[in-house]
């Protein structure tokens, strides 16, 4: 296509100038863009942000909308893919890119930046019961959804715990009449990661009911690292020199070995600066080191070296099936009573791929005898870490974790009219229940090497034939004999089972109280009560001994505890709006909105929350608005309840004698607060947002939007990671954290004790800015152009030391692995054209250079990604047929090197495929 020598760029282009004046779209600047204008109409409808029921749709909540329309033109087939582009999403949500911490088939939502735990996920209007600790998104099927509403502000005075960042709604459709039929199909531009899906939707509308049904089946294939440039291999960057060398894991095929033969060997810095060697049967030995041994060689600019590559056995896109289905039926019992049910059922296989397992002997508690055959240093191998052995047990194959995860969500209620009194009342019960079940496979059985004798003096020789006690040579992966033993006697496949059940039940009425000049004070009013439970299994090899620093019958890295935990809550709420001036000089109108909620945990007491919102119309066209709230969390069944877990964080000494006898990890034994004694709190804290929208009479078709918004939030549940219990007790002995750590021979041997606890401040500002502009119709069509942005200005994690003074990580502009990525711009534009039955979209994701704190500090340049697609109509047949292409200019994401533990890139934020073509074909009957 020439872009350069036809009238359509020229609209093009002119849309785009008017469409560059601001971002974040509101709900009012998405219904602009879709040719609606809702407050027209004098139906009374719920808009998310608040309970009453009302005419506007401008309020002083903002809110994005997202129409069924712009969900058919994505091409995407999971909502993940949808809700994670728009520009208040920040921070490290997980989805289907992340390989390594991820694999679940989940995506997740994580508004402000804020976490996925402080994001509330919504089904028409209630809260949705299924997808574990956090929602998924990606378990509801798209063809059920009718729009999505973002609400990018805090809302706990509405809907209860975890509404920090904000909410998503999902309003699912109603009233649908008819057969529809789709089919997706989409592969990469390199014959890679191909993508699958099928929907049916069946719906029947009577006088006096409804149903809408349906199912959807999608498909994802995996991508290995391996299979494209940027993620083939792993790279460092001199926090000097800033020069990029290849890099790897020291814990090799042929092994990393420390023992005094290698004393004169040079260091090696991924070894932490500890000499060591390698096998190598073609090495002569000499100079103390035995036959067929050398000394390790690091990775440099030129190459690998020994290192292991990791990085190609990787996923960059994880696999995913999902199998969704939804029922949703009302009827009219009276022609004042409805009763109603809705009905969602989802169920996902996934899973994640990454490396064979890396064995250092001594954290798993294994030791080579001096005496056994295999050992030919002299001493045991294994005892400390100054006499050790990293390997890679390639022998295994590959570590793979299967996820088979099933959600149950069913909601059942009455609602109607109070008589004649105008006021409308619903009650309702729900019941939501999510099981899922992990196998882990490609892992060491460690204890079973030990019970076997094979690493010890009294081995059974090889000759003798292979067995459970035959002498296991496990420093050579290249031996037959070594791939044999491990397969068929110390690998190990592992099971865990989750199982999650929600409880709720809920009563409201709204209506109007009592007329003033300026019309009706409005009330809504609500009682809810909710019961939460959560149980892990655990598979018996994995169980963490506490007399055992934490050691399990694995490695260290699957060791973990079974755990179960309840809580309930139970709530009042109420919402009113009293409207204060109307038709008035200059005050076209002024409400005030007021609201609380009281609620009581059985987990820790209770909590009040409110909010206090102005909307303020100078002009008809113009309204000023303004929310101030106060919001919490409520800790979770694993903050509370979690058994004794091992974790290996990552580590960098702060000083001598805080090193660590793991190397760059340190290992951490932890709990759920009540399990360690330690009382916990929810989280507290306060929402500001400020600002306008703009839908000026004389540009027919033009709204802009632009918000102020701050957040900040007291006591943040957390765990804390080694390195902070490290850095804080280094920087001053008297720290309350020093008790955690154990030292031995001058080194940290593990960091015991440690519960989720509150800790420190969080502080986030920015600006939200929207402009959607409909064009009057032209001879070359129609067009409408949509712009959103956010402003990230601060973003501050405060953490006291305990001993009056404390820590400020500020995150705002930047890239940290902790928090995740935090561009200071992000920006989603738009441009939708048709004409007749054709139609064609482009998309543009924009998101400013990012600061990436890490590796003496670097800058990422900025990312743009653009998305095509066209559709056209053959009316005779009822069928639409569209294609797309995502990723045109097959943008290739920016090197993050070592600051990410995922393909050298943030994959919870860029894009890990490149270019990808899809079509699909609807079919209505």
């Amino acid at each position: 296509m020439n872009y350069n020598t036809n009238k359509l760029v020229s609209a093009v282009r002119f849309g785009l100038a008017i469409g560059a004046v601001a971002a974040v779209g509101t709900a009012a600047a998405q219904n602009a863009d879709s040719g609606e204008k809702k407050s027209h109409s004098l139906e009374t409808i719920v808009v998310t942000g608040s309970n009453i029921r009302r005419v506007d749709m401008e309020t002083a909540n903002p809110v994005i909308t997202i129409d069924r329309a712009a969900i058919s033109k994505s091409g995407k087939t999971t909502l993940g893919d949808i809700v994670q582009d728009l520009p208040a999403i920040a921070g490290n949500a997980n989805n289907t890119n992340v390989n390594n911490g991820g694999g679940d088939g989940q995506a997740n939502v994580s508004l402000r930046g804020l976490g996925s735990v402080r994001s509330l996920v919504l089904i028409d209007g209630r809260r949705l019961q299924i997808g574990g600790t956090t929602a998924d998104v990606n378990a509801i099927p798209a063809n059920m959804i009718e729009r999505i509403e973002v609400l990018t502000d805090g809302a706990s005075a509405i809907y209860g715990s975890d509404a920090i960042g904000g909410v998503v709604n999902i309003i699912t459709r109603k009233n649908y009449q008819g057969v529809e039929v789709s089919g997706q199909y989409g592969i990469s531009d390199r014959d890679d990661g191909q993508r699958k899906g099928f929907n049916l939707t069946i719906g029947q509308t009577g006088e006096r009911g409804s149903v809408t049904a349906g199912i959807d089946y999608n498909k994802q294939d995996q991508i290995l690292a391996g299979l494209r440039d940027y993620s083939r291999y792993s790279y460092t960057r001199n926090a000097v020199t800033g020069v990029v060398g290849f890099t790897g894991s020291t814990s090799a095929p042929t092994g990393f070995i420390r023992a005094p033969a290698f004393a004169g060997c040079p260091n090696v810095a991924e070894g932490g600066g500890v000499p060591g060697g390698t096998l190598d049967p073609n090495a002569p030995g000499g100079n103390g080191i035995p036959k067929g041994f050398r000394c390790f060689q690091g990775g440099s600019s030129a190459g690998l070296g020994d290192l292991y590559n990791f990085a190609a056995i990787n996923l960059i896109s994880t696999p995913s099936e999902r199998t969704n289905a939804f029922v949703k039926g009302s009827y009219k019992l009276t022609d004042s009573v409805e009763a109603y049910m809705n009905l969602l059922y989802n169920k996902t296989d996934s899973a994640f791929q990454i490396a064979s397992v890396p064995v250092s002997l001594f954290s798993t508690g294994l030791l080579i005898s001096s005496k056994n055959p295999y050992n030919p240093f002299g001493i045991d191998i294994g005892t400390k870490s100054a006499q050790n052995a990293s390997l890679r047990l390639v022998a295994l194959g590959p570590r793979h974790q299967a996820y088979n995860t099933e959600n149950n969500q069913v909601t059942a209620g009455l609602g109607g009219n109070l008589l004649d009194t105008g006021w409308q009342w619903d009650a309702n019960i729900g019941f939501g229940k999510f099981s899922a079940n992990r196998t882990r496979s490609g892992y060491l059985n460690a204890a079973a090497i030990t019970q076997s004798g094979a690493l010890g003096a009294n081995c059974t020789p090889v000759s003798a034939g292979l067995s459970n006690t035959t002498c296991l040579d496990i420093l050579d992966q290249s031996d037959p004999n070594t791939a044999t033993l491990l397969q068929k006697y110390y690998g190990s496949t592992l099971h865990y089972h989750a199982l999650q059940i929600q409880r709720q039940a809920n009563v409201s009425a709204n209506g109007d109280l009592f007329a003033l000049p300026a019309g009706n004070v409005s009330m809504a009013a609500g009682l809810s009560y909710r019961k939460q439970y959560v149980e892990n299994d655990a598979d018996q090899a994995t169980v963490a001994d506490p007399h055992n620093g934490g050691r399990c019958g694995g490695i260290p890295e699957t060791c973990t505890s079974p755990f179960s935990g309840n809580y309930d809550v139970k709530e009042a709420y109420a919402e009113v709006l009293v409207p204060i001036l109307k038709d008035a000089p200059f005050a076209n109108s002024l409400n005030l909105i007021l609201g609380d909620r009281y609620s009581k945990y059985s987990s820790f007491g209770s909590t009040n929350n409110w909010k206090a919102a102005i909307e303020y119309k100078p002009l008809e066209d113009l309204l000023l608005r303004g929310t101030v709230s106060k919001v919490f969390r409520a800790p979770n069944l694993t903050e509370t309840s979690a058994a004794l877990q091992s974790s290996y964080d990552n580590y960098v000494s702060p000083g001598a004698g805080f090193g660590s006898s793991n190397g760059n990890q340190v290992q951490v034994l932890f709990s759920g607060a009540n399990v360690a004694g330690q009382p916990i709190k929810p989280e507290v804290g306060s929402t500001f947002d400020y600002g306008f929208v703009y839908d000026p009479h004389w540009i027919e078709g033009l709204s802009v939007s632009a918000d102020l918004w701050r957040v900040y939030l007291t006591d943040l549940i957390v765990r804390p990671t080694g390195q902070t219990i490290a850095n804080f007790c280094f920087a001053d002995k008297s720290n309350p954290f020093c008790k955690f750590i154990n030292f031995s021979s001058g080194q940290i041997d593990s960091i015991s004790g440690v519960a989720y606890t509150n800790l420190g401040r969080l502080d986030a500002a920015g600006a939200d800015f929207g402009a959607s502009y409909r064009l009057q119709e032209t001879p070359y069509g129609n067009f409408r152009f949509g712009l959103q942005a956010t402003y990230y200005n601060k973003y501050d994690n405060t953490v006291p030391t305990g001993t009056g003074s404390a820590v400020v990580t500020h995150v705002a502009g930047g890239y940290n692995s902790q928090y995740g990525n935090f561009a200071r711009w992000r920006a989603l534009g738009s441009i939708d054209w048709s004409m007749g039955d054709f139609s064609a979209s482009w998309r543009q994701r924009y998101q400013s250079r990012v600061h990436v704190f890490a590796l003496g500090d670097y800058h990422v340049g900025s990312w743009v990604r653009h998305d095509l697609s066209v559709g056209y109509n053959l009316s005779a047949l009822k069928t639409r047929i569209d294609v797309g292409v995502d990723n045109v200019g097959d943008k290739q994401p920016p090197f993050f090197y070592q600051a990410v533990t995922n393909a050298n890139t943030d994959v919870n934020t860029y894009d890990t495929i490149g270019r990808y073509y899809w079509g699909r074909v609807t079919v209505k009957f």
